[in-house]
Parts: structure tokens; sequence; C-alpha cells
């Protein structure tokens, strides 16, 4: 019998797919601290998380019959993948499943700051009518640029394409897309972007990716859109653009600390927050389940 902790929520659908699979023994234990996952993984064979779960090294060390964790999500930078490999453990995700999901949210961001939306909402919250105060501009015609264009950055291309945008890219290589998307230096696409939207994940080389010597080379008036990690943009050098002018207005995801401490920057007028929302749609999430279930399936049974 191998054993499966869902240590995050899981798609109902997706749970007792996996909980009907012969063989597999299933315990759901969600909102665990580092301490607490460090005493409950030991007898497990299999992981599920999200995002919410951190997988470290303490806990990975901990897991003495682990054979594989997977992530129902892009990316894997909530597990501890040098320390899992050193044990031989095996490290999976889901990264196709949630890609539209994610796109459409920072494509909804998008829309949300050009328009002022969240402004106007917490206006007419107040009975105020401000409509000369909150007009804004339109996508068409603008030029995004999109960091990265893997399967998030395309779709967001798609979409902005849709809308009469230009669209340019920048990725450490260059990716084949088929899509009317010219790919350029990471330079010319701060010089260049009317609108910056970020779809790569955490490293140490993107790590503060864009700061203030990248906020200088930008359009004055720029707007930035992160959808995609905590921590590849500055944010006390967004701020600090905020507060300059050079930033017009942002919309964020992520953050570096998740939730965070600190609201200097969510508490700017120009900024749009969402908690981390962008690959919590149903549908995505139904994809992410049963993808994992797919996994499990596959790797353990």
């Amino acid at each position: 019998m191998k054993k499966i902790l869902v240590a995050d929520a899981l798609d109902k659908e997706a749970l007792e797919k996996l909980k009907s699979i012969p063989g597999f023994e299933v315990t759901v234990k969600t909102g665990m601290d580092e301490a607490e996952l460090v005493k409950t993984i030991p007898p497990f064979n299999a992981t599920v998380v999200r995002s919410a779960t951190k997988v470290t090294r303490k806990a990975i060390e901990a897991a003495s019959n682990m054979e594989l964790i997977v992530r129902a999500g892009i990316g894997l930078d909530n597990i501890d993948a040098v320390a899992a490999k050193e044990k031989g453990i095996q490290v999976a995700n889901t990264p196709a499943a949630t890609s539209i999901s994610v796109a459409e949210h920072a494509f909804g961001l998008m829309l949300a700051t050009v328009r002022n939306h969240g402004k106007a909402n917490l206006s007419m919250k107040e009975h105020k009518w401000e409509k000369k105060a909150l007009s804004g501009t339109e996508l068409y015609g603008k030029t995004l640029g999109i960091i990265g264009i893997g399967r998030i950055g395309q779709e967001v291309a798609k979409r902005a394409l849709a809308f009469g945008m230009k669209v340019i890219a920048y990725d450490i290589i260059e990716v084949k897309t088929g899509l009317d998307v010219r790919q350029v230096s990471l330079d010319d696409l701060l010089s260049q972007a009317d609108i910056i939207t970020l779809h790569i994940p955490l490293t140490e080389k993107t790590k503060h990716m864009l700061s203030d010597a990248q906020f200088n080379k930008m359009k004055n008036g720029l707007i930035i859109i992160n959808a995609a990690r905590g921590g590849v943009v500055d944010e006390a050098a967004l701020l600090r653009g905020l507060q300059s002018g050079k930033v017009r207005a942002t919309a964020l995801d992520v953050f570096e600390k998740e939730p965070p401490d600190n609201f200097a920057l969510i508490d700017h007028p120009n900024v749009i927050a969402t908690p981390h929302i962008g690959a919590a749609a149903e549908e995505g999430q139904q994809r992410a389940g049963m993808e994992v279930v797919k996994i499990l399936k596959e790797r353990l049974a």
C-alpha cells in the first residue's frame, strides 16, 4: 500500500479519483508549517502540494519513505528540489494545467490597471461619481513587453494580439512561438514597452530582475504587471518608481513575502493587488488535480 499525503487543497473530483486507485492510501492534512510537516511526513511514499506548503530540506530529510513529491501547479520554488535529488526523491509538477488561468488573470490585471477599475470600484462604494477623474487608456496599439515567453507568456501574447497590441518578448533562449511576437534583448524591451508583464520563475538569476537600474531604462509612465513570482521585481525599487511617476501603475498578484507584512507598496493608490490567485480558477485547478492523479498513478501504482 502506497501512502499519499495531500498537504494542500486539491480539486475535489481529482481527490476522489486519487482515493479510488487500488493500492493508494490517501491522507489529507492541510495548513501545516514546517515543524508539523516534519512530524507528519515520515511514513508517506508521496506528497502532493500546491503553493502554500513548503517542502523544505528539513522536511525532506525527515521523509524516510518518500519516493515522489508532486506540485499541483507551475514551478517548484516551494520544494527543495536539490535536497530531494540528493535523497533520490522524484519531483514533478503540472506546468501546463494552469497556464490559461494565470494568463487570463494577468491580462485581467492589465485591463483593470489601464482603465482604473480598482479606483473606480472603491470610489463607487464610497458613493462617489468620479467619471472625469477616472479616465484611462486603451490597450489597442500599445507595446506589451513580455519577460518570459514560455507557456503562460505565450497565452498572454495571444490575448494581447487579439486586442491589437504590439508584442515584444525577452527570454534567456529564443523560443519558437508561431505568434507575431518579436523577441528582443532585455534592454530593448525595457526601452520600448508601454506595459511590461513578467512570466518567469524565481531563481538566483531572476531575483530582482527589475530593479532601479532597469526602471531607469524604461519609458516614463509605463505599467508593470507581475503574476509570476514575488521577488522577480524589487518591491522597494518599484515603490520608488511609482512615487517618482516613472511607473504610472502596477498590478501585483505575487509578493516577496506572502502574506505580506509590509503594505507600503500595496497601499499606494496606483497599485492593484490580489492575493496570489492567478492559478485559482476552477478549470485550471481541475486540470492540475487530474494531472497530479496521472503522475502518481504512473509513477507509484
